[in-house]
C-alpha cells in the first residue's frame, strides 16, 4: 500500500499525517447535507423488528401461544418465514447509531453530548413506558404487570442495572446504548479527531473479543461484546464518510463483520430459535453494503423529504409497538383476516408514533433542553 487514501469522489488524498489540520481532524458544526437515506433505513429496521415480533419469533409459532392462539406458521406461513428474520433490524439500529452519534456530536462539548443525549432519548421514553403500563392493564392475560415501584425505576431507564424487569421487553437495547454513549463520552470530552475515534474503536473491539474469556463481569460490563462491534462498524463508517476510505477503517469494518456473524450465529441458537444462519448474514451483509455507499456518497441524491418524518416515527414505533400491540392481536386475532390485522396493527402503531412525535417528544425535548441548559450555565457560574 502507498498510505493514500481517498475521497468519496475516488480523488486520493496524502497520508494522514501530510494533510492540514483542517482536513485531519475538521472542527466546528459546518453544516452537511442531511442523509435522507438513514431515515428510510431506520424505519425499515423498525419495520422489520415489529413485524419479527408480531409474526416471526419462536413463541407466536408455538401451539397455544397467548399472541394468535396457534403457530403463525399454520395462519401466515409466507409472513412467518420473512418475519423471522426481522430481528436483524436491532443489529441495524446499532450500526446507525454509531454513525449518528459520531456525526451529530463532533465538534461538541461534552455538556451538548449529555443534553443532546438526554432530550433524543427521555421524552419519548417516558411517555413509552406510561402507555405501554396503561395498555397492560387495559389489555391483561399476555403480558405480566410489574409493580408500581418497578415502573417507576422503569423511568430512570437505568432498570437493567438494577436488576429490575423492563416495562416492555425491547428496552434491553437501550442499556446497551446508554453504555456506549457513556463510553464515547470520554472521547468527546477529549475531543473528536479521525485519531482519537480510530483509538476508541480498536481499544473497545479489542475488550469485546476479551470479555467472554476473561471471566470477569466488570469488563463483560463495560465492553457489552454482543453489541460493541456493532457500534464500532457504525463508527468506521462515519470516519470514511467525513474523512475517505482508507485500509485502516475497511480493516475495522471488516472485522467488525466477522465478529458480528458470529454473534448472529450466538443469537440465533441461544436466543431467537428462527431463522438460519446464512440467512441472517446475508440480510446483515447486505445492510452494510447499503450503509458503506450512504458513507461514501452514493444515496447523496436521495432528497425525500417525507423521509425526515419517517426517520422521526423510528424511536418511538420501537417503544409501543411490543408489548401493547401483541396485547391487541391477543384481543383481535379472531376478528378479521390474520393479514389484515398485522397491517392495522402497524399502522396504528405509526400514527400513535407521529403523534407521540409532533405533541410529546418535540415539545417536552425543548422543556428538557433548556432546564437543562439553564442548569449547565448556573453550574458555570457557582
Amino acid at each position: 500500500m502507498t498510505g493514500l487514501v481517498f475521497t468519496r469522489g475516488g480523488q486520493p488524498l496524502p497520508p494522514l499525517a501530510d494533510r492540514p489540520p483542517a482536513v485531519a481532524a475538521p472542527r466546528g458544526r459546518e453544516r452537511r447535507p442531511r442523509l435522507y437515506a438513514l431515515d428510510g433505513i431506520r424505519l425499515l429496521a423498525a419495520l422489520m423488528v415489529a413485524a419479527h415480533h408480531y409474526a416471526g419469533t419462536r413463541r407466536v409459532n408455538q401451539p397455544g401461544n397467548l399472541i394468535w392462539d396457534r403457530p403463525v406458521s399454520d395462519i401466515m406461513p409466507t409472513v412467518f418465514s420473512v418475519s423471522a428474520y426481522g430481528w436483524i433490524g436491532v443489529e441495524i439500529f446499532f450500526v446507525i447509531s454509531g454513525f449518528v452519534i459520531c456525526m451529530s456530536c463532533w465538534g461538541r462539548t461534552p455538556r451538548q453530548f449529555f443534553v443532546s443525549r438526554v432530550i433524543r432519548l427521555y421524552p419519548a421514553y417516558w411517555f413509552a413506558v406510561l402507555f405501554t403500563t396503561a395498555a397492560l392493564a387495559a389489555l391483561p392475560g399476555v403480558w405480566p404487570r410489574l409493580p408500581l415501584r418497578d415502573v417507576l425505576l422503569n423511568l430512570t431507564m437505568l432498570q437493567s442495572g438494577q436488576g429490575v424487569m423492563n416495562v416492555d421487553g425491547v428496552y434491553w437495547t437501550l442499556w446497551s446504548e446508554l453504555r456506549f454513549y457513556l463510553l464515547f463520552l470520554v472521547v468527546v470530552w477529549m475531543g473528536l479527531t479521525y485519531r482519537r475515534v480510530v483509538i476508541f474503536c480498536c481499544v473497545w473491539g479489542a475488550a469485546a473479543m476479551l470479555a467472554p474469556v476473561a471471566k470477569l463481569p466488570l469488563l463483560a460490563l463495560i465492553a457489552d461484546p454482543e453489541a460493541a462491534w456493532y457500534f464500532i462498524a457504525g463508527l468506521a463508517l462515519y470516519l470514511m464518510h467525513r474523512f475517505g476510505q482508507d485500509l485502516l477503517l475497511w480493516g475495522i469494518l471488516g472485522m467488525a463483520w466477522l465478529m458480528g456473524q458470529k454473534e448472529i450465529g450466538a443469537r440465533i441458537d441461544e436466543v431467537e430459535h428462527v431463522g438460519s444462519w446464512r440467512g441472517a448474514v446475508l440480510i446483515f451483509t447486505v445492510f452494510l453494503a447499503v450503509m458503506i455507499a450512504v458513507a461514501l456518497g452514493y444515496t447523496d441524491r436521495i432528497q425525500w423529504r417525507w423521509l425526515v418524518t419517517a426517520g422521526s416515527l423510528t424511536y418511538p414505533l420501537y417503544l409501543m409497538h411490543y408489548a401493547a400491540g401483541t396485547a391487541v392481536i391477543n384481543r383481535l386475532h379472531d376478528t378479521m383476516d390474520p393479514r389484515l390485522l398485522l397491517a392495522t396493527v402497524l399502522t396504528g402503531f405509526l400514527l400513535l408514533s407521529w403523534a407521540v412525535y409532533r405533541f410529546v417528544e418535540r415539545p417536552l425535548a425543548g422543556a428538557v433542553k433548556r432546564g437543562l441548559d439553564g442548569a449547565f450555565t448556573r453550574l458555570r457560574k457557582e
